[in-house]
């Protein structure tokens, strides 16, 4: 079967495997906030409907400068992007015809965009026998050779993330070797507090590229929220790239009230710190392997069965739970299943149909 590239896609899943259209199917497969999106998002977008007939400001001012407080950077270490994606095909496009360095498993969109504009990749793989653990020694003697290194933090699939001092070393090796670091912090926002974003690092590492969303903490994937943080020379290389107007109005208007509303972000790490405690801590009862994760989604795997892992992920599917297969995820090549982390009650559902495989 041709296994979809990216989670929340059940009705695509319902064609792939001939299920009924009126399948009612819980989707664990995509890594957004069940809180989300803010209530008061609705009536702000409406407020702003107007601008849509007007062309966008081509340097989306507001964003960028609320963004830019936010961070504590100035102005023109900030670029918006029209979410994720564009932020790391842009990246990929000021090292084209170069060489990256890869650590796997990880998000499949770093070497896609690689391979666009012809960068020659090396990939590294890493197991969970090492709990995921970025093998530093390695990167290192390979430092050399690179132009860049794309990497993942907290990193997905596996909701791990890379000791700073292992980045530290890593971006000072990189300083002497002209080699960049991109850090890709999508999910950053769902860290436990006592572990910060790199952006305080931006004015002593010239070579780290910091990519971010908007996306999964606010449950807006829609409205494609993202931005790139970097040194001065490198977003006016990556400003020159970008396709005219890719930010939309609303959103331009929207991403100052999203960054405000700090209320909303500190309720969600509240809540995900019992729910994941909770949701792990049953899994580990029931013999199921699941992947150090400090986000809101974790690899699973049955113990008992680990390779009985495509069997599990339909029997989940006949249960109304769709979660994300890990067939095009290098290093893991579909023996784990990623889950997300939702609300109390579809939890439940999901412990109760894994309990039912785990009888059966």
């Amino acid at each position: 079967m041709k296994w979809p590239n990216h989670g929340g896609q059940p009705e695509t899943i319902k064609k792939l495997l001939h299920m009924k259209e009126d399948k009612s199917l819980i989707d664990f497969s995509a890594n957004l906030n069940p809180m989300g999106p803010p209530t008061w998002l609705s009536d702000a977008l409406h407020q702003q409907y107007e601008t849509i007939t007007r062309y966008p400001d081509p340097t989306y001012s507001k964003a960028s400068a609320a963004i830019a407080e936010h961070e504590g950077i100035d102005q023109d270490m900030v670029l918006v992007t029209n979410g994720g994606a564009e932020a790391i095909f842009l990246v990929a496009k000021y090292f084209e015809k170069g060489k990256a360095l890869i650590a796997h498993p990880t998000f499949l969109e770093y070497e896609r965009a690689c391979t666009h504009y012809h960068i020659d990749v090396e990939d590294l793989i890493v197991d969970d026998e090492s709990g995921y653990t970025l093998p530093v020694q390695l990167i290192q003697d390979r430092f050399a050779e690179k132009d860049v290194l794309f990497l993942c933090r907290p990193n997905n699939p596996t909701g791990t993330v890379i000791p700073e001092e292992d980045l530290q070393l890593l971006l000072e090796i990189g300083k002497k070797k002209d080699t960049y670091v991109v850090v890709d912090e999508a999910f950053v926002d769902f860290l436990p507090t006592t572990i910060a974003s790199l952006t305080s690092w931006l004015s002593a590492y010239p070579n780290l590229i910091i990519l971010r969303s908007l996306t999964k903490m606010y449950t807006v994937p829609g409205l494609r929220i993202g931005y790139i943080m970097a040194h001065p020379t490198v977003i006016h290389a990556l400003k020159n790239e970008q396709i005219p107007w890719s930010i939309n109005s609303l959103v331009d208007a929207v991403v100052p009230r999203l960054l405000e509303d700090r209320t909303f972000v500190d309720k969600t790490k509240v809540w995900l710190h019992g729910e994941s405690r909770y949701v792990f801590s049953c899994l580990k009862k029931l013999d199921y392997y699941v992947s150090p994760s400090l986000v809101n989604f974790y690899l699973l795997q049955d113990k008992k069965s680990p390779n009985r892992t495509d069997e599990l992920y339909y029997f989940l599917l006949e249960n109304g739970i769709l979660t994300r297969h890990t067939h095009n995820f290098k290093g893991l090549n579909g023996k784990f299943i990623r889950i997300a982390i939702r609300s109390y009650t579809e939890n439940q559902h999901l412990l109760t149909a894994l309990q039912k495989w785990r009888k059966e």
